[in-house]
């Protein structure tokens, strides 16, 4: 009955303190971000062809250890909606993780149209990402204001298809992050790529090595950055996992490991 994981965690960055006989890509000293099981620690055990990159030289390590969760979940989630370019698309949750790498990848890489919905807090932190329009979810519900989109995506989960249908363009498809009430959003996505002239579906994130050599290239291009909300020290690591399970953050939360994250 206890946790059969034990060790948490899944982003980081920090230099490489030893490497394989037969590592070819990385060398001691070098100054790395990516994704790997139990990065909340002092070290980190990753495979070479595994999700690690060299870390962008203009971030900090806390900056890069922000990095690549949201945006690479983004990345996958938002495939089932290609080509985006042109696309007017809507992020529900666009102040989380996902939903702050969302609006930066559509509006500078994918070149999309994007609408933001936010609490009132985070309004004008998400319009600084290049959303076009901000909608402050406390004040306006987006699905009864007439205006209607290629693509909604629900990055925390917290809406559904049948309320967002109306709001959807023939031919549009909502992504939602969340199997839904009774796991039902898999079969949705069946049902209606058959039926109907509205396509929803679950966004499958999957971390991988070569969308993260893309965000590295966007950051060096000045196309992305991480949103940091706090920084904690790692023994402050239940203090900072409730502040994220409280659901109030603003893009990351980050661990502070000495001079590294």
């Amino acid at each position: 009955r206890r946790p059969r994981r034990t060790h948490f965690g899944s982003e980081f960055a920090g230099r490489v303190e030893d490497v394989g006989s037969g590592v070819t890509e990385f060398r001691l000293g070098d100054e790395v971000f990516g994704v790997g099981a139990g990065a909340n620690a002092e070290y980190v055990a990753v495979p070479e062809s595994g999700v690690i990159a060299r870390k962008p030289t203009a971030l900090t390590f806390e900056e890069a250890a922000a990095l690549p969760d949201g945006s690479l979940l983004a990345l996958s989630c938002l495939r089932p909606a290609y080509p985006l370019q042109g696309k007017k698309v809507l992020v529900y949750g666009a102040a989380g993780s996902v939903g702050t790498a969302a609006v930066q990848l559509l509006a500078h890489h994918f070149q999309a149209e994007v609408t933001a919905v936010c609490d009132t807090k985070d309004v004008e932190v998400v319009r600084s990402l290049g959303a076009q329009d901000v909608i402050d979810r406390l004040r306006d519900d987006f699905t009864k204001s007439g205006k209607t989109y290629d693509v909604i995506f629900d990055a925390v989960g917290k809406h559904s298809f049948r309320r967002c249908r109306r709001s959807l363009e023939r031919g549009g498809i909502y992504i939602s992050m969340d199997l839904g009430f009774m796991y039902h959003v898999p079969l949705l996505g069946l049902v209606t790529r058959f039926v109907g002239s509205r396509r929803g579906t679950l966004g499958l994130g999957r971390y991988r090595k070569e969308d993260l050599a893309l965000v590295k290239e966007l950051v060096d291009a000045g196309k992305y950055r991480p949103v940091i909300d706090r920084t904690y020290g790692l023994d402050e690591v239940v203090e900072a996992t409730r502040y994220v399970e409280s659901g109030q953050k603003t893009g990351n939360v980050v661990l502070r490991v000495s001079d590294q994250a």
